[in-house]
């Protein structure tokens, strides 16, 4: 195996930035769907459970493709599995364009959450490309091209999407969806070279089980694992009743939601492309994940006090600002210090948490909205992310220890390759 610099190097110096624009247009495709998605489930008369269960599906395929796919890339490499599965999303958008029920497009779902679990393989070859001082700002360039195609997605699919006409009103945006995960797919064919050779495919695959146990016990990752289930159930939470809450306390409508999460849309992309990663290379990564996690906790406590509706927005965007300056971090750390010989499974299994959080936080969030206070999601959210500050700093203590023995373990194996050159 190569040593850190030169696995870096390995690919062209444009391989993360091809990847990063190829991301940019898998989810405007993906952005064109999310916001349809209950309009296409009610064309096909589906009630509200049903409608639950569409968007649901969807995480709960991701929750068990971003493990599988991240093994599967340690194992064979990342390029052939991206291609893989972007081109079985490409298939799902075309088969939901043409479902005959809600029942076959809730199967159809879970499979396009199976495919789409590929933000494991896509941190782990930005990890193969990127020396460890710089992986922060490339995860935030990698969540910034997430974020401006979940903003500009929707407008397309609002430009081309008729209700009126039943699920046959969904069937172009559908098309169009398809159609962006198709140039995906060919541009990663083209245009992106493999981050792992051939020195890298390891001998040893452990079996999934002791990766898993491994993983859960490892004194960084595993703090960082938990970090990202307790942030998603928070974040996800408070999104999922915000339009319930902003209605009851504020008589808002689907324009005003709109509008802030536009702006949320635009904090957390702005910051993500100028500001996480320069604050992450001078402070260091567990002092600026903990940093993120003080700010997301202060606004979901503030957020229930908000007096107008321009305080609502601006507390959402400060939200959004903390898990931008967070979350790339979470990656970068993994990276820097789980065994290199899976960092694809270890980041799968770290995104399988989030997906876990995106199904199980909705719904505790409904329960608290219901059963205790409109207000009840965000001081939730707030007892959840309290001790995330902690895991975040216990996890920054340790990391040092844990990224030196990695780098001594890749300068190990470097060796034995230059005694034969």
């Amino acid at each position: 195996m190569l040593g850190t610099a030169s696995r870096a190097a390995t690919p062209s110096a444009m391989a993360a930035p091809s990847l990063i624009a190829v991301i940019f247009i898998n989810m405007l495709g993906f952005g064109i769907i999310v916001p349809l998605l209950p309009f296409y489930a009610k064309s096909f008369d589906a009630p509200a459970w049903q409608i639950a269960l569409v968007f649901s599906a969807y995480s709960a395929g991701a929750f068990f493709g971003e493990p599988f796919w991240g093994r599967l890339s340690d194992k064979y490499g990342r390029k052939p599995i991206l291609i893989s599965t972007i081109a079985g999303n490409c298939l799902c958008y075309l088969a939901l364009a043409f479902a005959p029920s809600v029942w076959v497009a809730l199967g159809v779902r879970f499979l396009g959450g199976l495919a789409s679990g590929n933000g494991s393989v896509i941190q782990g070859y930005i990890a193969d490309v990127t020396p460890p001082e710089k992986r922060a700002r490339r995860m935030a360039y990698m969540g910034a091209a997430w974020n401006v195609g979940l903003i500009v997605g929707p407008s397309v699919g609002g430009i081309f999407a008729h209700p009126e006409a039943g699920p046959l009103g969904f069937r172009l945006p559908l098309l169009i969806a398809s159609s962006l995960a198709a140039a995906s797919a060919l541009s990663i064919l083209f245009f992106i070279r493999e981050s792992r050779t051939r020195q890298e495919v390891f001998d040893h695959q452990p079996s999934r089980w002791s990766a898993i146990g491994e993983a859960v016990g490892h004194p960084v990752v595993g703090r960082l694992m938990l970090l990202t289930f307790m942030v998603g159930f928070a974040f996800t939470g408070v999104e999922s009743i915000f339009g319930l809450w902003t209605q009851a306390k504020f008589d808002w409508g689907p324009r005003e939601i709109g509008v802030c999460f536009a702006f949320v849309g635009v904090c957390a992309a702005t910051t993500q492309m100028f500001i996480t990663g320069r604050l992450s290379e001078r402070y260091g990564e567990g002092p600026m994940l903990a940093v993120g996690m003080a700010l997301t906790l202060v606004s979901a406590l503030a957020q229930p006090f908000a007096p107008n509706g321009a305080v609502v927005i601006a507390l959402m965007c400060c939200m959004a600002v903390g898990q931008s300056v967070a979350f790339p971090n979470v990656g970068a750390l993994i990276s820097r210090t789980a065994d290199p010989a899976r960092t694809g499974q270890i980041l799968g299994l770290n995104n399988a948490m989030g997906a876990l959080a995106r199904v199980v936080g909705p719904f505790c969030a409904g329960l608290a909205f219901a059963g205790v206070s409109i207000s009840g999601p965000f001081f939730l959210a707030a007892l959840m992310l309290a001790p995330a500050i902690w895991l975040a700093l216990a996890a920054s203590r340790r990391a040092p220890v844990f990224e030196a023995k990695v780098e001594a373990q890749l300068e190990a194996e470097a060796k034995p390759c230059g005694s034969h050159s």
